[in-house]
């Protein structure tokens, strides 16, 4: 395996810059994967060998045009802002605009209704009823709930931004339950294993689980509740500017992907069939 210390510098660099720390995993790991299929040195990378590399990764059936899309910008990031070379004329297949799936409001009560374990179905408690990020929930502090109001601070999160979320009564009830049969001291991260923050495979398995058990049969990951959070809000009459804070979203085009979501408008819709 090449490790070159530039790559160093790369991973110096994205702290600096806040990347996530997913994101910077990403992007030091398809970094790696591009001196090891080229075999050479970061500084003698060229446009060509770039290339080669995400033809390469094209071939593979497996993984989407988001995947490749990010393969490219972990690319293009440590070789035009770290090394100041010039690729940013390489084209690859533009990203496929799929509708995000949705849980309906039923499959949302079985999935939590069919979670056994008490942290785990807490953890989906608080996905759906906020809107938060893998990343979010996972680093989330008793310091930032303010239960008495009724809301809570996501410090630090997705472009280094704090903001506001809202905290659900039942959520309230069930997380102060949770607190005292653990006997929690009230500090530090909500979600702990062994002293330890849960990690982002850990709570994806836990969610797995409860939709195969509940007989969910679409695709549930922890976005999916993120998703399912923003089109309810939005069937329920939220403002969708409103929805955009919630989520974090800087630009309201990234948030008015759940106006094509949303089926409760679609059903209101009377068939030309029916009105002859």
């Amino acid at each position: 395996m090449i490790f070159d210390e530039r790559l160093r510098k790369l991973t110096i660099e994205m702290k600096l810059r806040g990347f996530s720390p997913q994101t910077a995993k990403m992007y030091l790991f398809y970094n790696q994967k591009l001196l090891d299929h080229i075999k050479k040195e970061p500084i003698d990378i060229t446009e060509d060998d770039i290339k080669d590399f995400l033809a390469y990764k094209l071939s593979d059936d497996s993984l989407s045009t988001s995947t490749i899309a990010l393969i490219k910008a972990a690319l293009k990031f440590f070789y035009t802002d770290i090394l100041g070379k010039n690729i940013s004329q390489i084209k690859t297949p533009k990203m496929s605009k799929k509708l995000p799936i949705v849980l309906s409001r039923t499959e949302i009560k079985n999935l939590i209704e069919k979670t056994e374990n008490i942290k785990h179905k807490l953890i989906i408690e608080l996905l759906y009823s906020t809107g938060l990020r893998l990343s979010e929930c996972i680093n989330l502090k008793y310091s930032d709930l303010d239960l008495n109001d009724g809301v809570g601070w996501v410090r630090m999160g997705k472009g280094s931004k704090d903001r506001i979320f809202i905290i659900s009564d039942t959520f309230k009830k069930d997380l102060l339950d949770y607190h005292e049969k653990n006997e929690s001291d009230g500090k530090g991260y909500i979600f702990l294993v062994n002293g330890k923050k849960m990690t982002y495979r850990g709570i994806q398995h836990a969610i797995k689980v409860s939709a195969k058990r509940s007989g969910i049969e679409k695709p549930v990951h922890v976005h999916t509740l993120r998703h399912s959070f923003a089109t309810h809000l939005l069937e329920n009459g939220v403002d969708i500017r409103k929805i955009q804070k919630l989520l974090g979203h800087s630009n309201l085009q990234t948030t008015q992907i759940y106006t094509q979501v949303s089926s409760e408008e679609i059903k209101k819709i009377k068939s030309p069939l029916d009105m002859l």
